[in-house]
């Protein structure tokens, strides 16, 4: 039996994981960073087999901060031989200074407030969202060997176009990142007034303010790379609570009502994973001989809303590109349907109940 290979430049909380996922799953990795001690502790914890870079390892996961990301992938294109890809938060930027068929952009939706090898979790991406941003340089090859990867360590593949997902995560990641920090910020400052402050801070608070527990080196990068989306998510919601400011103070009860029912009604509709076998569908297609087509069925899930809880593909070799095997929620399953045949695909659909 062939043991599958990977590299993991970069040992902090992320890439750490990573490294223990694929070793918890039989791979053999080998891991690298400017932090000696970081490499060590990763091999006590057994999360890497080796140091520096395999070359010819299947996959290479680039988990360096965000504005040293282009240099290692450029780095390791050059110096290894498999599949390359990167976690960082900011893809536009990356997209644009690397355009090679063996490299596709990731970032999982994942983490916590600990940090490098010590704060390694195996189990942390099962069931979080894994995005990928395939370019048209990105070969299909690529784009699925990577899906299958981050899918076997319990991911859901999500894909975009790099410029969306700034776009996105400047909404639902790096402004609500910058918010918790205010709002902390302003809570310490008033705690010097009213002592009990603090004290008494416990339940929405501290779940509202929890992000701002993490590393603020990594936000730095992120703010400065994406800072275009970052500040159009800001002034949007500046300018929100600019209106509800307004309606608190006029003493309007019906219209405060209403935005509070909105906000309710639409946390309780974000999407969930499906768990339940007897609510999927089977959707087999066939992947056009064309560049991008195995990323283009990702890419159209979610610009309809369609989760992916699971897929593969079969009869994948070179100059054969087989057919991708997509589970979904069998509500939506006409809908990708449809919108995989007006994009020129021929797909089947069985119900798995």
């Amino acid at each position: 039996m062939t043991v599958r290979s990977a590299n993991v430049i970069g040992l902090g909380l992320i890439g750490s994981s990573i490294a223990l996922a694929l070793t918890e799953r039989s791979w053999r990795v080998s891991g690298s960073d400017i932090d000696g001690s970081r490499v060590e502790r990763a091999q006590q914890r057994s999360a890497i087999a080796g140091t520096g870079l395999d070359r010819h390892a299947d996959v290479t996961f680039v988990a360096v901060p965000v504005l040293a990301v282009p240099d290692a992938v450029k780095q390791a294109l050059v110096e290894t031989t498999g599949v390359v890809t990167d976690v960082g938060g900011v893809k536009g930027p990356l997209a644009s200074a690397i355009d090679d068929a063996r490299f596709v952009g990731g970032h999982p939706m994942a983490g916590s407030e600990l940090e490098g090898p010590d704060g390694a979790d195996a189990a942390m991406f099962s069931g979080a969202v894994w995005v990928l941003t395939p370019v048209a340089s990105t070969a299909d090859t690529t784009f699925s060997t990577v899906a299958r990867v981050i899918a076997d360590m319990g991911a859901e593949v999500v894909a975009l176009d790099p410029q969306r997902h700034d776009e996105v995560v400047a909404v639902i990641s790096h402004v609500p990142h910058l918010t918790a920090a205010t709002l902390m910020g302003l809570a310490a400052e008033r705690s010097e007034e009213h002592a009990a402050l603090l004290r008494l801070a416990a339940g929405g608070f501290r779940d509202m303010t929890r992000i701002a527990s993490g590393h603020p080196d990594i936000w730095l990068d992120v703010c400065a790379e994406n800072r275009e989306a970052i500040l159009v998510g800001l002034d949007s919601l500046i300018e929100a609570l600019s209106v509800v400011r307004g309606v608190v103070d006029a003493g309007d009860r019906q219209g405060l009502f209403e935005r509070l029912e909105h906000a309710r009604h639409a946390r309780h509709n974000l999407p969930s994973s499906v768990t339940h076998p007897e609510t999927l569908a089977e959707v087999r297609i066939p992947i056009p001989d064309r560049p991008g087509a195995a990323a283009e069925i990702f890419t159209l899930a979610a610009e309809l809303g369609v989760n992916i809880p699971g897929f593969e593909v079969v009869h994948m070799a070179e100059g054969h590109l087989g057919v991708a095997v997509v589970l979904v929620d069998a509500r939506y399953s006409e809908r990708y349907r449809g919108g995989l045949i007006a994009r020129g695909f021929r797909p089947s659909i069985q119900p798995l109940a």
